[in-house]
């Protein structure tokens, strides 16, 4: 494909090391994370839980994008830590779109960029070039998860 014209060739839908590593070894430029909705399965992980095992194996042989489930500007901050290049944020064009049309796009923009600067101001940095895998960390949630939580593991599927 690359020899057919003169642009980065990106291949998305790439959610293990492995696939990561075929990517680069035939020559991908930018490798694009997403599990196309694999965090509903109940066995699937998300795209920041495989972002590690990725960066690892595609060094800097290309760049990552990494999209899904980002809903607050401090997602966005977390993939740049984990590697990411850049960050696809679709649903909340989409949600953006569906309230407000053009102007709701802008508006889901703003908010995330005001996320961000909140987010980085709290974690002491000023750029989102001194992120980096120490920035993060894995946490457990504060309280148990109800019906009500940020949180999705429910136990005992009581949404059923």
């Amino acid at each position: 494909m690359k020899e057919y014209g003169n642009q980065p060739f990106m291949l998305k839908g790439i959610a293990t090391a492995e696939d990561a590593k075929l990517a680069v070894e035939h020559g991908v430029d930018v490798v694009w994370v997403s599990n196309h909705g694999g965090r509903q399965l109940d066995h699937g992980l998300g795209t920041l839980d495989m972002m590690a095992e990725i960066t690892e194996v595609v060094g800097d042989k290309a760049d990552i994008v990494v999209d899904g489930g980002v809903l607050r500007g401090s997602d966005v901050l977390k993939a740049l830590a984990l590697g990411a290049k850049a960050v696809g944020i679709g649903k909340l064009q989409g949600w953006g779109l569906a309230a407000d049309g053009a102007d709701g796009v802008v508006r889901v923009l703003e908010i995330l960029a005001e996320e961000m600067r909140v987010a980085m101001g709290l974690m002491g940095i000023t750029s989102v070039g001194q992120l980096n895998e120490s920035s993060i960390c894995p946490a457990e949630a504060p309280t148990p998860s109800h019906e009500m939580s940020a949180w999705v593991n429910i136990p005992g599927n009581r949404l059923l």
